[in-house]
């Protein structure tokens, strides 16, 4: 016997419709390091990310189940793809931009990758990348940064907001099979060359209710969290996705990951909770040690990656 429950596939399209409907008016705020960051609601950012879809399949000619690669720091941007691209059916595919040269060739190649969506700050190491990159036809970049490292490249070059300027606002999203490709990582190449996993919708919706619990990080719309892991780090431990969830809102540092202006952007956006590496938090410890700040809104801490050092956590 079966059940008579509604039976609907769990994707990414579902959390990103949730979130941008439901918490529409929670936020993503992006450091800029100026004197005011970048501010969009989730409402906001679902419907660039419904733009930036329009524009992929219209613009950039993806479909089917083509990837799609990043190159960028954690920022509302970053987001907007994180969404886009697996809701319209291609594969997010992050590139982990700490990977030598040589490995992040191998794993375009490898996956094929169509397009490369790039902060203009990460310009100087996808450039000299792209003569080898034979399957990349498109970079979007976004952000400042030096076009000029791109001329007498074959791709095509394409201005992220200038891409999705004027697009619709809605998207007939397909109904995607709960089981198929939504995201992509890939391994260091430490032990030969680097090898891909593949993140189903399926286990992205579940990964994100188990993050949700209170045995988890157990975050609600009240909290904001400070996202320093990177998207590329496995799918920077699901909070992009949860946060649309939940409603939780994010603090994104961008390229700012040095000690002082974490400090800062801790004591002027007052986050309940980060997540991050034991390094990270190393370094922001020495900084306030010697710089002290008020971090008085910070209640948990997530660390992952390595070991976290009991001399750390006390």
């Amino acid at each position: 016997m079966l059940s008579t429950m509604q039976d609907v596939p769990l994707t990414v399209t579902r959390i990103l419709q949730h979130g941008m409907t439901i918490h529409g008016t929670s936020q993503i705020t992006t450091w800029t390091g100026e004197a005011e960051p970048q501010r969009r609601t989730f409402a906001e950012v679902g419907r660039r990310a419904t733009q930036l879809a329009n524009a992929l399949r219209d613009e950039l000619g993806i479909d089917g189940d083509q990837r799609v690669a990043t190159l960028m720091w954690n920022n509302a941007e970053h987001v907007e793809a994180y969404f886009a691209i697996p809701s319209m059916g291609a594969v997010l595919h992050t590139l982990n931009l700490r990977l030598p040269a040589e490995q992040l060739v191998w794993i375009v190649n490898h996956a094929a990758d169509r397009a490369v969506i790039v902060n203009g700050s990460l310009l100087p190491l996808l450039a000299p990348l792209l003569p080898h990159l034979p399957t990349v036809e498109h970079v979007v970049v976004a952000g400042p940064g030096d076009r000029s490292l791109l001329t007498g490249t074959d791709a095509r070059v394409h201005e992220y907001e200038d891409l999705i300027a004027g697009r619709p606002t809605t998207y007939d999203w397909p109904e995607l099979d709960e089981r198929s490709a939504a995201a992509m990582c890939y391994t260091s190449g430490t032990t030969g060359d680097p090898k891909g996993v593949v993140y189903s919708h399926r286990s992205i919706y579940l990964h994100s209710m188990q993050v949700n619990m209170a045995e988890s990080m157990g975050l609600t719309d009240r909290d904001t969290s400070l996202v320093v892991v990177p998207q590329f780090h496995v799918n920077a431990w699901g909070l992009p996705h949860a946060t649309f969830m939940t409603g939780i809102n994010m603090l994104m540092p961008d390229r700012f990951l040095q000690p002082a202006p974490l400090a800062e952007m801790i004591e002027r956006e007052r986050p309940s909770h980060a997540a991050a590496v034991p390094t990270i938090w190393q370094g922001l410890l020495a900084e306030v040690t010697a710089n002290p700040r008020d971090l008085s809104s910070m209640k948990q801490v997530t660390i992952g990656g390595a070991a976290c050092p009991p001399s750390l956590m006390e």
